[in-house]
Order: structure tokens, then C-alpha cells, then sequence
């Protein structure tokens, strides 16, 4: 009896700690306010002209962002003329390493762009750029933000109803498995507020 409950107790924390990698801690800001006498109705999603020129990545975040617009109580217009609401999504991914190049002729290593040996005039002792003994020091632990905004306009005017941010902090540049989650964060409290930015703890959703 003792090994059976020891065995529970076991399985329990390990289904415990699968559910915990599951979760997302988002930092979200919501801007409005959201006008009392509206309700959520029909939308359709607006593009950028430069959304517009990559039409593929820009579908991709409309289909992420879509199961939290529609749990918010909003509903997919037939088409633009119908939609009493336009709204614009969008996504991006920074990082804290200011040591990181989007042109092919920088290494993205961790010791600049000469190999490791050789302490050659551009390898500092500290393992970055510079001469030895003064280089410059390479931050050993890189994170990436990754963040996702939904605005919503009314259609007949423009003007901006919500604003809704959600950022995260890891060790990946990788957004598009956390994207879902990110916007259903970001419109978790949908339309009221709260503290910004406030932590939201939403689920990623298993592809």
C-alpha cells in the first residue's frame, strides 16, 4: 500500500511538471479603455502595405491571433464591408546581445568573427573584441523577447478602440509554437484592464 501511494504521488508531480512546461508567463499591457457601450461583433483582420508584401507570415499570425479574438466574443465578418471592426496583429523578436549581426560576413559565435585560437589583435583575453587585456567582455547567456500587439479599430471611423501587448523573456528566438498562447494572453482580460504591464499564464498549445 505504501509503494502504490508512493507511486501516485510520484506520477502525480511528474504530470504536475508536464503541465508546468506547458505554461507561458506573459507580461501584458492593455490600452483603451474599451467603450462601455460597445460589444464585442464582426471583424475582419487589416494589413499594412508591409504586411501585405509577405502575405504568408502575416496569415500565420491572423491564425494564431484568431481562437483569442473569437473567445473574446468577436465573430469573423463575411468580408470587410460587413466587419463593424478591423484589427491588426503583429509579432517581433529582439534580443539583449548587442553582439548580433543580420549580415552573412559576422559570425554569430560566441568569440566575434576570428576563430578561437590565435590571440590575434582582434581576440581580447576576456573572449570578445579587442586587444589583450582590455576586450571586451561576450555576455555568456543570450535571451530573446518575443512580443505580439492587437490593435482594434472601429471600421467606420479608425479610431482605436484596444491596444494589447504581450511580451515574454527565453533563451529562444522562436515564436511560432508560442504564438497562440501569446495572444490569448494578450486578450485574457478583454475589455477590462488591470496594473500594466500584469503576468498572464496561458497554455502553449501541443502541435
Amino acid at each position: 500500500m505504501l509503494f502504490r501511494s508512493l507511486g501516485m504521488a510520484a506520477a502525480a508531480l511528474t504530470l504536475s511538471a508536464c503541465a508546468s512546461l506547458n505554461n507561458l508567463s506573459s507580461d501584458v499591457s492593455t490600452y483603451g479603455p474599451w467603450p462601455a457601450d460597445r460589444k464585442p461583433a464582426s471583424f475582419v483582420f487589416e494589413r499594412l502595405p508591409s504586411q501585405q508584401a509577405n502575405p504568408q507570415h502575416q496569415q500565420q499570425l491572423e491564425d494564431a491571433a484568431r481562437g483569442a479574438v473569437e473567445a473574446a466574443g468577436f465573430r469573423a465578418a463575411p468580408n470587410e464591408a460587413q466587419a463593424e471592426y478591423l484589427m491588426q496583429v503583429g509579432a517581433r523578436v529582439y534580443t539583449n546581445d548587442p553582439w548580433i549581426y543580420n549580415e552573412p560576413l559576422f559570425w554569430r559565435g560566441r568569440y566575434g568573427y576570428f576563430p578561437r585560437r590565435g590571440r590575434g589583435p582582434f581576440y581580447g583575453m576576456y573572449g570578445g573584441w579587442g586587444y589583450p587585456g582590455w576586450g571586451y567582455p561576450y555576455p555568456t547567456t543570450q535571451n530573446f523577447e518575443r512580443e505580439v500587439v492587437l490593435l482594434i479599430r472601429d471600421h467606420k471611423n479608425g479610431q482605436l478602440l484596444y491596444e494589447a501587448r504581450a511580451s515574454n523573456v527565453g533563451l529562444s528566438a522562436s515564436i511560432d509554437s508560442l504564438l497562440p498562447a501569446m495572444f490569448e494572453a494578450a486578450m485574457k482580460d478583454f475589455p477590462g484592464g488591470g496594473p500594466n504591464p500584469r503576468q498572464v499564464t496561458t497554455q502553449i498549445s501541443k502541435q
